[in-house]
């Protein structure tokens, strides 16, 4: 009996996106390489690393990741759209091999944005994937919107969270979905290691203190909720055949310096889900 063609849908979460990898190892690891890729926001950025087989690279720099190389990639400007241009991140990945035209990548693989004239959700199936990634991670107000092919394009999380339904259009016979935040959307505490970004560079640069929370942790907040009220949505009406979701509870959105916390809980939630995942390959 042939295998069903395994599509991954690789879905949003800033830092939380790190348990991405943790799960593309372990679904690899039981013989469930996934064939169709599918990413928004950081799961795309996480899935263009896997469809270059480059996988590895970014581990390892996620792994050893401090707050200062998370400073460096913030080409902070008064730009019109948002704070961060963005332009950084795109030679960060092409200096990892994560670099190649879409339509050459060896497995079928599209990264989710939001158009923000329209609103419509737009898959990135073609160009240069590190422009792709740059699109789909773009968090409004944040990030500069980038414009592709004519359109002015946002993160992929305000249409598709987790995009399921780009994985089947691609082509998969089964869709596992990674979605990671539907744990605890922020840390109740500080976690263990590294100081809280709120104590960090980044945290001294964009969430100055106040008698309130800081307007950046507030619209970080706020399109996070939206996005796991979405995501509840669409999961109803486009349902993965399996769904992991890594405990990412002590993991906060922009805590990138816990790649090795967030990889961990990635691969905790494929050995939970061991006998689902063993089905897909008789599915």
């Amino acid at each position: 009996m042939t295998r069903p063609r395994i599509g991954v849908a690789l879905g949003g979460g800033s830092a939380r996106g790190w348990a991405h990898i943790g799960v593309l190892e372990a679904l690899a690891d039981l013989g469930l390489a996934p064939d169709v890729v599918a990413g928004t926001s950081i799961g795309a950025l996480v899935g263009a690393a896997y469809v270059t087989d480059r996988l590895r690279e970014l581990r390892v720099w996620a792994e050893a990741v401090t707050w200062r190389n998370v400073a460096t990639l913030l080409d902070l400007r008064l730009t019109r759209g948002g704070l961060i241009d963005g332009a950084r991140i795109e030679t960060l990945l092409a200096d990892r091999g994560i670099a190649c035209d879409i339509e050459r990548s060896p497995m079928p693989f599209a990264a989710v944005a939001a158009d923000i004239e329209s609103g419509a959700e737009v898959w990135l199936r073609s160009g240069p994937i590190q422009r792709a990634v740059r699109a789909s991670i773009g968090l409004p107000g944040i990030f500069k919107p980038v414009q592709v092919d004519g359109q002015w394009l946002l993160d992929g999380g305000l249409v598709n969270p987790v995009p399921v339904s780009t994985c089947r259009a691609l082509g998969a016979d089964v869709v596992i979905a990674i979605d990671i935040n539907s744990s605890r959307l922020w840390p109740t505490e500080a976690a263990p290691g590294p100081p809280t970004p709120w104590h960090s560079v980044m945290g001294r640069l964009l969430l100055a203190r106040s008698r309130g929370p800081a307007s950046f942790v507030t619209m970080a907040k706020a399109v996070t909720i939206m996005q796991v009220q979405i995501t509840k949505a669409r999961l109803v009406h486009e349902p993965a055949d399996v769904v992991l979701v890594p405990n990412l509870g002590n993991v906060g959105p922009f805590q990138f310096d816990r790649a090795r916390a967030a990889i961990a809980a990635g691969r905790a939630a494929v050995e939970r889900s061991r006998e689902a995942l063993a089905a897909l390959q008789v599915a």
